[in-house]
């Protein structure tokens, strides 16, 4: 507590550390890495093969080539448990520029200059 209340005071913390604009926590783990993982899907999957792959899932039926990776890597591993998962971490199509069909909040149009 006092750590956190001397950073916000400026002197554990440089103020332009403090205050700089922050990665989304969809996106710490590096730009780089969420293009990668994208691209990787991409290569994985014609669109016939993603249209016929997705056709097996009737709970949560993946909308990308990056979420039939993912939902094939669950199943993989948790087959026929995907129910246990309440649904997709996405951001409230309700809020102004949040309409997307993509995770990552480098898409919507209030992330600001980090997500480039």
């Amino acid at each position: 507590k006092y750590l956190l209340r001397r950073a916000f005071e400026g002197d554990y913390l440089p103020t332009n550390i403090l205050y700089r604009e922050k990665a989304a926590f969809s996106d710490a783990v590096g730009h780089s890495l969420v293009n990668d993982l994208k691209d990787y899907a991409e290569s994985c999957y014609t669109q016939k093969e993603f249209a016929e792959r997705c056709k097996a899932y009737t709970y949560a039926q993946p909308f990308t080539k990056e979420s039939l990776l993912y939902r094939e890597l669950f199943e993989k591993y948790y087959p026929g448990q995907a129910e246990m998962v309440a649904g997709f971490w996405m951001p409230n199509r309700s809020w102004e520029g949040c309409d997307v069909d993509d995770p990552s909040a480098r898409v919507l149009s209030n992330y600001g200059a980090s997500g480039l």
